[in-house]
């Protein structure tokens, strides 16, 4: 709990008993869930936070002033969280944070950056850290229910009007579930079976043989993140179930068909972002420039396919980057107004657009349509 990982640059300046406060700075902070039961989440944000801070600073920083990262592994724990957010704001004396890897750290960071007064851009999906509309608090992956909105969109396009569901109760998954059934009915949908699975649940057949079996379903959705998801798949898979499966933006990574498996995984449907078919982007798109050079950049140095999630980190700091740039001050009240100034910034995830009354600045748009074929990610046309 007490370990923090640091820059190199920090790590070899204490390594030598040197000040790096010596040199013009400006301190910036992170929690993340580097280890524990969220890292496959947590770990690409935090090399990312890394990568990008190195490539910075070698470029010359910000406005000539060298960035310095303090990055905690809060190992997916929400009173970790907590602790490392009070001592990123009275001990390191940030000028803001990034970090929050699930719902449950989000909030408590929240709470101490709020009280702060503190700049916090969080890296998790549920729509309550942003709404209501909170001074202080960001983010950069899209809502919970604007997934729901778009995979029901989907399905009204094919036709479907009675489908299932089957959800995680983790934080994330219960959420999600809250806001798909608060609008289907927008979409002419019903909800017609409705299942739940504890993360740590290691098999979910006789949940989806409760589905199967609900009359008239044409469709199954499963909110949820982690492990659960690949687990639903395989035991979809298993149990021959011939209906479309439909899996949130939590699972949105070339890990979840590695952990479900390429032939169980055949055919899903998810809202996901352009980072995931970032070959397939046209030439005009806002988006190639930004994604196909993060892309770049992280699978060469860490010889490892990129992630969603390592793409929200992307774009938190690419956030707070440019918002610091145009503040003209390193002072957290100035930094919060610039990042409500945002318009129009292409990162990973979509094209933000910030605003005092929308601290998400994301509309559908930036969602894509995706579907597993050949183990591989496509778009949907």
């Amino acid at each position: 709990m007490k370990k923090a990982l640091t820059t190199t640059a920090l790590v070899l300046l204490a390594g030598l008993g040197l000040s790096p406060a010596a040199q013009a700075e400006v301190r910036i902070g992170a929690s993340v869930s580097a280890t524990g039961p969220a890292a496959f989440l947590g770990d690409p944000e935090a090399k990312t936070l890394e990568m990008l801070v190195e490539e910075l600073n070698a470029a010359g920083g910000i406005n000539g002033e060298e960035i310095k990262l303090v990055l905690y592994d809060d190992g997916g724990d929400p009173n970790k969280a907590r602790t490392f957010a009070t001592r990123l704001v009275e001990d390191d004396e940030v000028v803001a944070i990034i970090g929050g890897t699930t719902t449950g750290t989000s909030m408590s960071i929240l709470s101490v950056t709020e009280d702060a007064e503190i700049p916090f851009i969080s890296l998790a999906g549920a729509i309550d850290i942003i709404d209501p509309v909170k001074p202080f608090t960001f983010k950069t992956p899209h809502t919970d229910r604007m997934a729901c909105q778009k995979i029901f969109e989907d399905m009204k396009k094919q036709g479907y009007t009675k489908v299932g569901m089957i959800s995680g109760t983790d934080g994330f998954g219960a959420s999600m579930q809250a806001q798909c059934k608060s609008v289907v009915g927008d979409y002419g949908i019903e909800i017609v079976a409705d299942e739940t699975y504890d993360p740590k649940d290691a098999d979910m057949t006789a949940q989806l043989t409760k589905i199967k079996g609900a009359e008239g379903v044409q469709a199954v959705l499963n909110p949820g993140f982690g492990q659960g998801p690949s687990i639903v798949t395989r035991n979809y898979k298993q149990l021959a179930i011939d209906l479309p499966l439909y899996q949130s933006h939590g699972v949105a990574s070339d890990g979840f068909i590695e952990l479900a498996g390429a032939d169980a995984a055949e055919g899903v449907r998810l809202p996901g972002t352009a980072l995931l078919v970032a070959g397939l982007l046209a030439d005009d798109d806002a988006q190639k420039p930004v994604v196909t050079t993060y892309k770049t950049a992280y699978e060469g140095k860490f010889k490892a396919p990129v992630s969603t999630f390592g793409g929200y980190a992307h774009d938190a700091f690419l956030i707070l980057t440019d918002s610091l740039k145009r503040a003209g001050s390193a002072e957290p009240a100035a930094i919060r107004d610039a990042i409500e100034s945002t318009s129009g910034l292409a990162g990973t995830t979509g094209s933000y657009t910030f605003s005092p009354e929308d601290h998400l600045g994301l509309d559908l748009s930036a969602f894509r349509m995706l579907e597993i074929k050949d183990g591989k990610w496509a778009l949907v046309e």
